[in-house]
């Protein structure tokens, strides 16, 4: 735990010293839409609005480290026979033991919300009344980026005090972009705030100290009805901050879009930047103890253009929030980062807010089909459900002992098919398969067995008019066709797949013509089979 400590004073020694200009009201970022402290305030235009904040503390008597979320969603809805304004999220972690502390409330009605600044004064039901403002001075005026804050659950109660130690972050330049396929939001972030004040958990009160985020975003972007999405806060020792989303469609997908990617970052006093070409790896995933939900946990973050390398890990997945009144649940939870930016090592802390969940893979295996399995055609199989966030591999298996065992054909497959060039089975042996789904780390897997057996063919059979077989296929060295009678002066063309007649010959006549394909390359060919009267194609493999 000392290492969050270190942390923190790293993070707030990196800005301490810079002049702060911007530290006034009113205050407009150069080229931005966003200006204090109106933008702080309630926007009547905007459907949906919400003011954030989250943070990292400890407590000065126990010496105990928490991390902390609490944001007011300004979102009418009705529940029943009642209407509220919106909804209000209070969570409190203990980060060495993992207890969850989770509330959330209908808000009944915001007796203050301010449309010039921040001033929120808000009724909960079914009782309780909280606020988060401006702090005033002496002569009743606002004080610029300070702020004070007092929220209360069943089990904990928090009395902060927020002051913004860095210039706001104004996302995409001017603080408006598209958010997924057809929505806005305006969104700043004060990524530097010192926190003092005091917690009250299980009636045992001390004060407290630390860091804190807050993040403000409006417009008709909305969490509860539209595309989920992955979000991350992190606060780097070399003073960086980033603030970034992966966004996913309706169907798990993560476009090559700025809709959908954006990560915005907090250099320096003088220097941000926001860009689109970034990646997010998922590398552990975990289910909630219901088994209800499945989310990732741990991601590695790259940027070619910014020489970004960080690895983002959840501290705890104990941390899910439950909005009964909405059937909603996301993850809300601290984080911990560790890489490099500029080759240079970093660590850091964060939060990160997950409402993508995943899913085991759904299968279906499309070949072999018809009840026979030729080693010429490839076994294959139909991904479901694919998810961008969750890139499989696959394991192929099969079974000739009505699938009291399977034995291994293949691991780690990257594609939904695999050519089983040499198979360890038997003319006409009946075959089962079945296909192994997994992500990265194993935890979401699921196993897909075919229907019914197949039975072996591991010659080829299609040209029958005269009972011909081909064997062995796929082939290494000499090819085999076998006829049910003797035939004489039946012409023979090996073709490749571009149509090249790579041989020719006729046949003796005899029930039995060998063909030397030691020379070939690997491959698909095709032996033409013809005479005056009858023509067809048989296909093999070489090997």
């Amino acid at each position: 735990m000392k290492l969050k400590i270190s942390l923190i004073v790293l993070i707030f020694a990196t800005f301490l010293c810079y002049a702060q200009d911007w530290n006034t009201y009113p205050y407009t970022p150069s080229a931005s839409l966003i200006s204090f402290p109106t933008d702080e305030g309630r926007h009547t235009g905007e459907p949906v609005e919400w003011w954030y904040t989250s943070g990292h503390f400890t407590g000065e008597t126990s010496g105990k480290e928490y991390s902390y979320m609490l944001t007011y969603f300004y979102y009418p809805v009705s529940v029943s026979i009642f209407n509220f304004e919106g909804f209000r999220i209070l969570n409190i972690t203990d980060e060495a033991t993992g207890a969850f502390y989770q509330e959330t409330k209908p808000i009944l009605t915001y007796n203050t919300l301010s449309t010039t600044g921040l001033d929120i004064a808000a009724s909960l039901f079914p009782s309780g009344s909280e606020f988060w403002r401006n702090k005033l001075d002496g002569s009743g005026n606002s004080i610029p980026f300070n702020y004070e804050l007092s929220a209360s659950s069943s089990t904990a109660s928090i009395n902060f005090e927020l002051d913004t130690t860095k210039r706001p972050l104004v996302l995409d330049g001017d603080g408006y972009f598209e958010q997924g396929l057809s929505n806005y939001t305006y969104y700043y972030s004060q990524t530097a705030n010192t926190l003092t004040g005091s917690l009250t958990l299980n009636g045992v009160t001390e004060n407290v100290t630390g860091t804190a985020w807050i993040d403000r975003q409006y417009g008709d972007f909305n969490p509860f009805t539209g595309e989920k999405y992955e979000w991350f806060s992190l606060q780097l020792d070399n003073g960086t901050d980033l603030n970034l989303w992966n966004v996913f469609t309706a169907n798990r997908m993560i476009p090559e879009n700025p809709k959908y990617k954006i990560l915005a970052a907090y250099v320096d006093e003088s220097t941000q930047y926001t860009i689109s070409d970034f990646e997010i790896e998922r590398l552990e995933y975990f289910f909630t103890p219901d088994n209800q939900k499945s989310y990732s946990k741990k991601w590695r973050l790259t940027s070619v253009s910014k020489n970004i390398d960080l690895i983002i890990t959840a501290n705890h997945t104990t941390s899910e929030v439950d909005i009964t009144e909405l059937s909603f649940r996301f993850f809300e939870g601290s984080v911990t980062i560790e890489g490099t930016i500029d080759s240079v090592d970093v660590l850091g802390i964060g939060f990160a807010e997950l409402l993508h969940d995943y899913e085991n893979p759904d299968m279906s295996i499309t070949s072999p089909s018809g009840g026979v399995f030729n080693p010429s055609s490839p076994i294959s199989w139909d991904l479901n459900n694919p998810d961008d966030g969750r890139p499989l591999t696959y394991d192929l298996e099969y079974s000739i002992d009505n699938q009291n065992s399977f034995n291994a054909i293949a691991q780690d497959i990257t594609e939904t098919s695999y050519l089983w060039s040499n198979p360890s089975i038997s003319e006409g042996d009946d075959v089962w398969f079945k296909v192994i789904g997994k992500s990265v780390d194993g935890t979401l897997i699921s196993e897909k067995i075919s229907s019914s057996s197949s039975t072996a063919t591991l010659s080829v059979p299609e040209f029958n008019p005269n009972g011909v077989k081909l064997y062995p296929n796929p082939a290494s060295n000499e090819l085999m066709l076998e006829f049910n009678n003797s035939i004489e002066k039946l012409k023979l063309e090996i073709i490749d797949v571009r149509g090249r007649v790579l041989f020719s010959g006729e046949t003796r006549n005899t029930s039995l013509e060998k063909i030397n394909i030691n020379t070939f390359p690997q491959g698909v060919y095709f032996i033409r089979i013809y005479s005056e009267t009858v023509e067809d194609f048989l296909r093999f493999v070489k090997k």
